[in-house]
């Protein structure tokens, strides 16, 4: 086994390397055109409220709705979940309708009319409450994923695609009237493979351009690879790149255990 270790850890740093969505210069490159500037991956998190913010312009490459006709590129809508395999939990951030009591958002693309980045503000909901990492094994704290799913037309090509960004649900976060039951909030949780089917075979490579008139020369990609079994799977690894350099390293690898 200790002979087998070193083959098997360089066979996915290989596999990891070919399906990696990128960080460049603080902003992760999902498989669609949004691109996250907040939080980072594998940042611990509490407070008030869960905080996203997504550039839905690609620094400016597309324009805001309203689309022209037709478009060769655009997004259609986004919607968001927390989810996770490590506590059985998958939340609902936004499907596109608000919730009762705003515990779930409406349509991301017609938040901040005018601003090139939308902010997610999501309550909390009251099974998350609590400070520091889980204690009793039936917590619904711990590892999630914030499952990001595009459907979108780039380049004169639709596609649907999901990334997860692993997040750590760790952080004070104080119990509040205000908090929606999670209960009223949780959905079943699909499989891995249910996911991959579902999603697009696509990874966006930072610096690809964005075509916003003509008929669009179409685009090709790898599909996905699953994230770490602790959150919801189905989306692209996360390498740090340094636009400078192109300088990759992969890095959840070490994160997680096989």
């Amino acid at each position: 086994m200790v002979q087998l270790f070193p083959s098997s850890v360089a066979l996915v740093l290989l596999l990891q390397y070919a399906n990696a969505q990128a960080i460049v210069n603080g902003q992760i490159y999902t498989p669609g055109i949004a691109l996250v500037d907040a939080p980072q991956p594998n940042t611990p998190l509490g407070g008030d409220h869960l905080q996203v913010a997504l550039d839905v312009t690609s620094n400016g490459q597309l324009q805001l709705p309203p689309y022209p006709k037709d478009p060769v590129s655009a997004i259609h809508n986004i919607t968001i979940f927390l989810s996770s395999y490590a506590t059985g939990k998958n939340f609902t951030i936004s499907n596109g309708t608000a919730g009762a009591g705003n515990a779930s958002l409406g349509e991301i693309m017609q938040q901040e009319p005018g601003s090139t980045v939308k902010h997610v503000n999501w309550v909390w909901p009251d099974c998350l409450a609590g400070d520091g990492d889980p204690k009793d094994p039936n917590s619904a704290r711990g590892a999630y994923n914030i499952s990001i799913r595009q459907n979108f037309r780039m380049n004169g090509t639709s596609m649907y695609t999901i990334f997860d960004l692993p997040i750590r649900v760790t952080n004070s976060i104080p119990v509040a009237p205000n908090r929606p039951p999670c209960d009223m909030l949780n959905n079943p949780m699909l499989d891995q493979a249910t996911l991959n089917a579902s999603a697009s075979w696509f990874t966006r490579i930072a610096g690809t351009a964005i075509e916003t008139k003509g008929t669009g020369t179409g685009i090709g990609g790898q599909k996905p690879q699953a994230q770490p079994k602790d959150g919801l799977g189905g989306a692209g690894s996360l390498d740090w790149c340094s636009g400078l350099h192109s300088l990759w390293m992969v890095v959840f690898v070490f994160m997680f255990p096989f």
